[in-house]
This record gives C-alpha cells, structure tokens and sequence, in this order.
C-alpha cells in the first residue's frame, strides 16, 4: 500500500534546543524541516513546497512577524504561524495585517496544541490548493458548458419555429400562426384559448422560442389536473 505523504513544515528559530524539541514533537506526523535564520528559510521556501511555516519572533535578523510578512509577499499559499514567548498586543495586530497569520503560538507550547494547530493549518493549506484547482477547472468548463448550451437553445428554437407547424393553406391555425409571431418579440402578456388537442402547447412554445425569453426555462402545467383547493 502507497504511504500517505506527509504535509512539509518549515520552523524557523534561532534557538538549536528550541529547534530540536520541535523538531521531536513534529516529524511523527510531518517532513519537519528547520532553519536557524531567514536567509536560509527562505532559501528552503524557494527550492521545496513548504506548506506551512512556524516562526519564532525574537530572532537576532529579523522578527517573525516581519519574516512572515515577506514569506506572505512571495510565498502566499503558505501557512504562516508565529510563536513565542510575548504576547504584545501590537505584535498581534501587526501579525494579523500586515503577515497574516494563520494563529500564534504562545510559549511554553503544549505539544498536543501545537499539534492540532499545525493539523489544522495543513488542512487549511490543501483545502486551498483544492480549491484553486477546482476554480482553475470551472474557468476551462464554463465556456465549453455555454457553447454546449448556446447550441442547445438554438436546436429548441429551431424546433419550435412555427413555420413547424403544420397547417393547410386555409386554416385558421395559419392566421393565428402569423399573428402570434408578429407579438412574439414585444414583451406583452398573451392569453391562448382553445379546447383540448387544438394546438396551444405548440403555439405557446413557438411564441416563447421566438420571445426575448427564448433563453429562460419554458413551463408547462395542467391546470385540469390541479387539486381544487389550489
């Protein structure tokens, strides 16, 4: 049976043992790569398809929001998660807007939180990509659903021409043929009366193919075959 591939997450701290620990916790359940520094995260981020990045804030290059900003200008399907120790209310609103972050991390981690955060973050990521393909393929199906239904109308309206129906030279049908077709294309409200097997379904469909509505839905329904309360 075909392992499951492991969704790939990127932690960046300047911190070895805070990198090992993380490490330890993770790769159970993760390709858990590491970097010590932004230089080389980035250079991780532009060789592998990282799926989500975990950052730690207080780093000696650069802070996690302002990496994590950078990360969300040239890597934006990526995850983005801060973690540390200091929870400055001016950091979360910075983190927020301008790195948009998926969460924060508090230190001291629990490690079934940190867990259930980065799961949740992986989802997030393919449900993403899930979505921009279906996207990608609605945009290549539309067009050829629209020709499909374009080419539809036109085999229903070439049916229901009323020059389709059949009628003697001397019929009274021919009359009233040609006097629907000259109000089909005017939006006013017509009333067809006749008794039953006359021909109003075939007359109401051709006026309606030969209406501005020819492209909206035609409905039909027995009004004899209604209950009498509605």
């Amino acid at each position: 049976m075909q392992q499951t591939r492991l969704p790939i997450i990127l932690v960046v701290d300047d911190e070895p043992l805070s990198l090992q620990a993380l490490r330890r916790t993770l790769e159970e359940d993760f390709t858990v790569l590491t970097a010590d520094n932004v230089t080389d995260a980035e250079k991780v981020l532009s060789e592998i398809p990282v799926q989500v990045v975990l950052s730690d804030q207080r780093m000696p290059d650069m802070t996690g929001m302002d990496f994590l900003t950078r990360v969300r200008r040239q890597w934006p399907e990526v995850i983005r998660i801060i973690i540390s120790a200091y929870t400055e209310p001016a950091d979360l609103i910075k983190g927020i807007n301008d790195a948009g972050i998926y969460n924060f991390v508090p230190k001291p981690w629990q490690p079934e939180q940190l867990l259930l955060t980065l799961t949740n973050a992986a989802q997030l990521f393919r449900l993403q990509k899930e979505n921009s393909a279906l996207n990608l393929e609605l945009k290549r199906t539309v067009p050829q659903v629209d020709e499909q239904l374009k080419q539809k109308r036109e085999q229903l309206k070439a049916r229901h021409r009323f020059d389709n129906i059949v009628c003697a030279p001397d019929s009274p049908m021919k009359d009233i043929c040609d006097t629907v077709a000259r109000i089909a294309p005017y939006d006013i409200p017509v009333l067809v009366t006749g008794e039953s097997g006359t021909g109003k379904e075939l007359i109401t469909r051709a006026l309606h193919y030969s209406s501005h509505r020819a492209d909206k839905p035609f409905v039909t329904e027995n009004c004899g075959a209604m209950p009498v309360q509605l």
